[in-house]
């Protein structure tokens, strides 16, 4: 244990990029599954079809090679990305294709029924997604999505690999240095834990929430009939 407390300012660094990574490349995720998730639902083919063709394509091959291929491929096309804008960028689109499926799924479960509803209340197409679908999805989309994001965090150990300074690569500067494995490779196993704990902690303090929200409100809606009919 003498190395990890003598390079315990290195772990903190690489925790502090692996933090950044899962970070920015969740925020990416959400916004991609979002437009694949909606543009998958779409009437029209000009949306639908790319959609479908980009979450096959980063569902079905490696992550490390879209990495690979953001890194070292695009400069022979004359793009030269950042190791961590290549890293962000690779996590976000692949872990974005898989909660795309999510999305998809989690509206078209409620779509027939509340579409129904809203078109008999005159609600616009982008209005009644907004307001009604979209939110009342939600509930449904949250285990899920915690699962895509504390992958994405597992699949940050990646990032070392295009010279992103994260946790991994960390413990790997460590154990060249030190010559010790286990204890370094046992305290970044804990670390990971604890983030990934953290993640699915956080997933269920959201479920509870909107559940809650949702009680709230349904109670909130019996009350106004309630009143209506005393009224009447």
């Amino acid at each position: 244990m003498d190395a990890v407390i003598e390079y315990a300012p290195l772990l903190w660094q690489g925790l502090l990029t692996t933090l950044l990574v899962t970070v920015l490349g969740g925020a990416l995720c959400l916004v991609v599954a979002f437009a694949a998730g909606l543009a998958r639902l779409s009437r029209h083919w000009i949306l639908r079809w790319p959609a479908g063709i980009f979450i096959e394509v980063f569902r079905g091959t490696s992550l490390l090679v879209q990495m690979f291929w953001l890194f070292f491929a695009l400069p022979f096309f004359g793009i030269q990305l950042h190791p961590l804008t290549a890293a962000v960028l690779a996590l976000g689109l692949n872990e974005g294709a898989y909660a795309a499926e999510v999305v998809r799924g989690a509206i078209a479960s409620r779509a027939k029924g509340q579409t129904e509803a809203c078109i008999a209340l005159g609600m616009e197409p982008a209005l009644r997604l907004r307001r009604i679908i979209i939110p009342q999805s939600i509930p449904a989309m949250l285990p899920p999505f915690g699962n895509v994001m504390v992958d994405l965090l597992k699949n940050t150990s990646l990032v070392s690999l295009v010279t992103v300074a994260d946790l991994t690569f960390s413990a790997q500067m460590i154990r060249s240095t030190t010559g010790q494995t286990t204890a370094i490779f046992v305290t970044i196993l804990v670390m990971y834990f604890a983030l990934s704990y953290l993640l699915t902690l956080l997933t269920s303090w959201l479920e509870k929430r909107f559940a809650l929200d949702r009680k709230a409100l349904t109670l909130q809606k019996k009350e106004n009939t309630l009143m209506k009919v005393g009224a009447a």
